[in-house]
């Protein structure tokens, strides 16, 4: 591996959801013809969005007021992924200045991957049909390791995978759990605030190493560009 001393970053990795993509359409989707078909009003996507980050549990809880434990909710929440998993890439598209920022990394020769929490049989395809498996070093789920964040494991795996020490790596998300799983993992993390971050503990409270409003300002952050960056 690549030792820390050396130039830093050496790896950048991504969470998925409200960071590298928005996904809130094709994630509010199942949640929108669900209630339709229950008869309940419609619902904005704005009422949603928020909670993209949170996965079927908090999409399903805000949308069809279902809790885990409740008498219904495993089948609906079966029902939510397969309408999911047919429609996942319907509005799913890479944040405006994404492009720039991931050609930044690669002109710099710095690798970069993603790391969701979603099940990994879902972000494989989601990160193919985005046209970036064969630039990313790596794609993990939160069930490629034994724990998901905010435990560090899915991070220490994708520094493994990308051939770097973790402390050289720096980790973005739009939830308090990825900045937990970066800071665990040794690495410097990055808040999304331009994601899903909901209100409840904006990300400005998360203790993250540098936080951004758009994708772009990551490049002048990690001095993309500049002789002696990556390896």
């Amino acid at each position: 591996m690549t030792h820390p001393s050396q130039t830093w970053p050496h790896a950048v990795f991504f969470d998925l959801d409200g960071t590298l993509a928005d996904t809130a359409a094709d994630l509010a989707a199942p949640i929108h013809a669900m209630r339709a078909e229950k008869g309940l009003p419609p619902l904005d996507d704005s009422d949603l969005r928020p909670l993209a980050s949170t996965g079927a549990r908090g999409l399903i809880g805000r949308g069809l007021g279902l809790k885990p434990g409740d008498d219904s909710y495993e089948a609906v929440r079966v029902d939510f992924m397969q309408r999911y998993e047919a429609g996942m890439l319907e509005r799913t598209r890479l944040f405006e200045g994404m492009h720039d920022v991931l050609s930044a990394l690669d002109s710099a020769g710095v690798r970069w991957g993603v790391i969701s929490n979603k099940i990994e049989r879902l972000v494989v395809p989601i990160v193919a049909g985005l046209g970036l498996s064969a630039r990313s070093v790596c794609v993990i789920g939160g069930d490629t390791t034994p724990h998901a964040k905010p435990h560090p494991a899915p991070l220490l795996h994708g520094a493994q995978l990308a051939g770097v020490d973790a402390t050289a790596c720096v980790y973005i998300g739009d939830d308090l759990r990825d900045i937990e799983a970066g800071r665990a993992a040794g690495m410097r993390t990055v808040a999304a605030a331009y994601g899903y971050c909901g209100s409840d503990h904006p990300p400005e409270r998360w203790g993250a190493d540098h936080l951004i409003r758009e994708p772009r300002e990551l490049i002048a952050w990690l001095a993309l560009g500049r002789s002696g960056v990556g390896n």
